[in-house]
């Protein structure tokens, strides 16, 4: 099975190094000396680590062959593609490979729909589900244990209890439902006669409440 685990960015130095954008838990297992990777575009590559290093932050890695910027440089923006075997799993039980996590359905701890996980996004601080919504929207949820509550594999869905602001939806979800009220109150009371007095809908400002 063939895993995207990192995208070259652009040529750092005069020597042939790039900047890469890693994509992998285990950079240090499929990013380290010696490992052959196929790229996409498949005319990049293979290509095979020299060597490796963290420079500000940023994992630097040099290739066979490329020994100056021009030649860094032509590589930038094509993705890095290990060969793993799909029954492989992180020694770690709270860890997951991307290819695990991707296509999961992401939903609310009381099971209403976010959308799907299209990619995953290591950053330095944390990783990040990049969600697609019904809609075509996207939205990027923080990969933390206290926001994504539950990774069902079985099930192949993500729950998750955001803070509050983290998605719209969550403020969409509770406006939809004000409208709804407000709609069957505005019914009975064309059914009762002109004059009577309205229910209020409960529950109004606990966005929280939509979640839970």
């Amino acid at each position: 099975m063939q895993l995207v685990v990192a995208r070259i960015g652009r040529a750092h130095g005069i020597k042939g190094e790039v900047t890469v954008e890693v994509r992998t838990d285990e950079p240090e297992l499929r990013l380290g000396p010696g490992a052959v990777l196929a790229t996409d575009p498949p005319a990049a590559g293979p290509l095979t680590i020299a060597t490796g290093r963290v420079h500000s932050g940023r994992l630097l890695l040099r290739f066979e062959g490329v020994r100056d910027r021009t030649a860094a440089e032509a590589l930038r923006n094509a993705l890095l593609i290990a060969e793993v075997d799909p029954q492989e799993l992180p020694e770690d039980p709270d860890e997951y490979y991307d290819h695990q996590l991707m296509d999961l359905d992401v939903v609310l701890t009381d099971g209403t729909p976010i959308g799907r996980v299209t990619e995953i996004s290591h950053l330095p601080s944390q990783d990040l589900f990049i969600v697609e919504r019904p809609d075509g929207s996207e939205v990027m949820i923080p990969f933390v244990e206290q926001i994504v509550t539950e990774i069902d594999l079985e099930e192949q869905r993500a729950v998750v209890d955001p803070p509050p602001g983290l998605l719209d939806e969550r403020d969409a979800l509770v406006a939809s439902a004000r409208e709804a009220a407000a709609g069957e109150a505005a019914a009975r009371e064309a059914a009762a006669g002109e004059g009577a007095p309205a229910d209020r809908a409960e529950g109004d400002g606990d966005a929280d409440g939509a979640a839970r």
